[in-house]
């Protein structure tokens, strides 16, 4: 279905606001995770079943293994949609679900594969699929953006990072040409800039990673984690960014730094780029990716006093996390959620 204007105002509603639905993929393509696809299998499987008490999570299955191993580790409770796609990093490859003056509209940008990195079939046309299992309204726009390199309060201000949104393997954009599109896309009036992202990210640091609206005003991010932390400086950078910002209402943000993960190290011995702020935030709960990692008692319980109406969860992240070339996210990165 199609939009009938174009023109129409629209808005997004902020990720703590009541959801008639996550989506999600179940990891299908053995080549995309070296050979190892049980281990974010687990993964996916604990953040479904974590959702499923409160919100109803439709799950996208890639061929009859993977439907048939989807149904074997979960039993009942997902909707189980067979679809096609390339990886299940769908908050990046999917819609972006908004409401319009009409009711429920779905936003669909351009994919490059993340700046021409990975490139995989049916990752261009997985977000289209979406849209119509939905059955909402569609509004295409004729530009690159990933929804892992927004966070959206719902009151008219977006953070992101010059890192990804300037960067050239993207858009092109300058400040002010992604300052306008975001505002035509979103009807943003605020956009707050940092400037990069965690050492080794495979997005090219999306915001999703680092700093996080939890409240109109309201943002967490990371405090380093000893002085290994190979972000040390970088989230330093992010907070002295955040408290010295006011947004679209002209309010001073409120910055809350949690413990970071600090020096997290993958499989094959690399710096990762772990990090608790992949949390996702559905219907009366958080799911908050941890690693095992020393600090990550202490993130919960910093969490926990954030989101006092929700339940925090910690739930283990190592497989999706990955080495290499395979993984490189969380939680945050392989959902979406369709608000009521």
């Amino acid at each position: 279905m199609a939009l009938k204007d174009p023109t129409t105002t629209i808005s997004i509603p902020p990720e703590w606001a009541p959801q008639q639905a996550v989506w999600t993929a179940w990891p299908a393509d053995p080549d995309e995770w070296n050979g190892d696809l049980d281990t974010p299998r687990q993964d996916v499987a604990a953040l479904v079943r974590a959702l499923l008490p409160t919100t109803r999570v439709r799950l996208l299955v890639n061929g009859e293994e993977a439907e048939a191993s989807a149904r074997a580790l979960l039993g009942g409770g997902a909707d189980i949609v067979p679809a096609r796609y390339g990886d299940i990093w769908l908050r990046d490859t999917g819609p972006i679900f908004a409401r319009g003056p009409d009711g429920p509209l779905a936003l669909r940008f351009k994919t490059n594969s993340w700046g021409g990195k990975y490139e995989l079939p049916d990752d261009a046309t997985v977000g289209d699929d979406i849209v119509r299992f939905a059955g909402v309204p569609v509004r295409h726009f004729d530009f690159v953006l990933e929804g892992g390199a927004i966070d959206n309060d719902g009151e008219g201000t977006i953070l992101t990072t010059r890192q990804t949104l300037l960067n050239p393997n993207r858009n092109g954009w300058t400040k002010e040409q992604a300052e306008a599109a975001l505002a035509e896309a979103f009807g943003v009036r605020k956009v707050i800039w940092i400037d990069e992202g965690l050492k080794n990210d495979h997005t090219d640091g999306h915001i999703d990673n680092i700093a996080r609206f939890v409240a109109p005003g309201r943002v967490v991010c990371q405090a380093p984690a000893g002085s290994d932390d190979p972000n040390a400086d970088t989230l330093d950078a992010i907070a002295r960014t955040l408290e010295a910002t006011k947004d679209a209402q002209g309010r001073k943000l409120e910055v809350v730094r949690i413990p970071g993960v600090g020096l997290y190290r993958n499989a094959a011995g690399e710096v990762a780029p772990a990090s608790h702020m992949n949390f996702l935030i559905a219907n009366g709960i958080v799911a908050v990716p941890v690693y095992g990692t020393a600090t990550q008692d202490a993130a919960l319980d910093a969490l926990k006093a954030v989101f006092p109406g929700r339940k925090v969860v910690g739930i283990p992240s190592r497989g999706l996390l990955g080495s290499g070339e395979a993984g490189g996210g969380s939680f945050h990165c392989i959902t979406q959620q369709e608000p009521l």
